[in-house]
């Protein structure tokens, strides 16, 4: 059934694809993250969507008339100064090359996303129908499986498609995270205009709480209750969101197992927790491949490679004011660095992690840059209330992050791209276009990439 429903719309899809490269940009991120060959089987599910999808949005793009003018200023440029350098990284891997090139392969098409999000995004249509994209996968994947865990008492774990690149649960709890300050946006955005879309996006995100426990990923529950925090300081609607807050800590403490608790709880005692530790020691041996190699760093998927992870322990002692307790390094295998931010490190190097840095601050700064601009100005509101939600994502995965190996995350790539498009073409477009004749609106505030 689900291979005729996927093949009788392909056709339909394909075509407004071709005529709306925007609408390619949209499809693009939602068949990344939505991994729709998992959930078709024969004929179905023998065609590559991905690369279907993006080859149909690119060659829309190069046929499209009255381009828009392209866009990359400092922070893209960042973006791709990052890409460059784990290029060079790669080239001088300590990983076997066929898997480090197979990784950079997958960022290289994160990046090429990036990039088109850039050239074809220009109105508020397009950045809705982007973020509606992204509800209508990993909102969607969350809703059902956040059904199981009710139905079931508590009883389901929610986890991933394998080879998915939400495929473990952890980093599939931070996507979770990451997709509620978009929802929250798209609800004030539409939720007054049919009460049938207030009632799916307000559900969506009960589900997309839900399904954050269900993980029972230590690091989602973090992001979680970070997002709940700042939702609650930035948000003008307290009293509503704090009743919600309440209402979903009540519901949820009837399906919240043992299990759970204890996990959670290991938090409080996080020196002493077993799998912590060995994080804490994958850090230590990130920080070591970046003082042997403080440039370029190991590579993708170096410290993951058992000979390198060996030689690497070699100078374990040799740093005791990193301490790690009484946890050493395995000896039977490798294992992630287990954080974007060690994991970049490791990988590439004091100056990779300094770049990657600059694009996560950058972004986040950026965002509240827009929003006070569009305070300031009198813009439309969506404009500060989008760029609000969007630093929030950030914000999560910057925080949720910290210990999950997820620096080459689509959806963060996207959200940089977006809040590019937002201050360079769209908040300029809506100055002017509020402007008398005879002002430079542009000129005046000075708006720039």
């Amino acid at each position: 059934m689900r291979d005729l429903v996927m093949l009788s719309v392909l056709p339909f899809m394909l075509y407004f694809m071709a005529k709306r490269p925007f609408i390619g940009a949209g499809m693009w991120i939602w068949t990344a993250l939505f991994f729709p060959n998992a959930w078709v089987y024969g004929a179905a599910g023998s065609i590559r969507y991905n690369l279907l999808f993006t080859t149909v949005a690119i060659v829309s793009y190069l046929v499209m008339k009255n381009k828009p003018k392209p866009l990359i200023g400092a922070l893209g440029a960042t973006v791709v100064l990052f890409f460059l350098w784990t290029t060079v990284s790669t080239m001088l891997t300590l990983a076997p090359p066929e898997r480090a090139w197979d990784i950079w392969e997958r960022f290289s098409k994160v990046i090429t996303l990036f990039v088109f999000v850039l050239l074809v995004i220009e109105k508020k249509l397009h950045i809705d129908f982007f973020l509606w994209c992204v509800v209508f996968s990993v909102g969607f994947y969350a809703d059902l499986e956040a059904l199981k865990f009710i139905v079931s008492g508590g009883g389901h774990k929610i986890e991933g498609f394998g080879g998915h690149v939400l495929g473990d649960r952890n980093e599939l709890s931070l996507a979770f995270v990451m997709t509620l300050p978009i929802c929250y946006y798209l609800l004030g955005e539409y939720g007054q205009r049919s009460r049938m879309i207030w009632l799916g996006l307000l559900g969506t995100m009960v589900l997309l709480t839900v399904a954050v426990i269900g993980t029972q990923s230590r690091g989602g529950f973090v992001a979680l209750a970070a997002f709940g925090a700042y939702l609650f300081l930035k948000t003008e609607r307290k009293g509503p969101v704090l009743l919600l807050m309440i209402v979903l800590a009540i519901g949820l403490s009837f399906f919240v197992s043992d299990e759970w608790t204890s996990r959670m709880n290991t938090l409080e005692s996080a020196d002493k927790d077993e799998s912590f530790m060995g994080r804490v020691v994958a850090w230590k041996l990130s920080f070591i491949m970046a003082m042997q190699n403080p440039f370029f760093g190991g590579g993708f998927k170096s410290l993951e490679t058992y000979a390198v992870w060996t030689e690497l322990s070699r100078y374990f002692f040799d740093y005791s004011w990193f301490s790690t307790g009484s946890a050493l390094p395995a000896t039977v295998g490798a294992r992630a660095a287990h954080s974007i931010y060690f994991q970049v490190l490791g990988e590439h190097g004091f100056a990779g992690l300094l770049i990657f840095l600059t694009c996560l601050a950058g972004a986040f700064f950026k965002a509240g840059r827009i929003t006070r601009k569009a305070r300031k100005l009198k813009a439309a509101a969506w404009v500060g209330q989008l760029a609000t939600m969007l630093q929030l994502s950030i914000f999560v995965f910057a925080l949720g992050g910290a210990a999950l190996s997820f620096a080459y995350f689509e959806l963060f790539y996207a959200i940089i791209a977006l809040l590019i498009v937002i201050e360079s073409r769209i908040l300029p477009a809506i100055l002017n276009a509020s402007a008398p004749p005879e002002t430079s609106v542009i000129k005046a505030t000075g708006v720039s990439a």
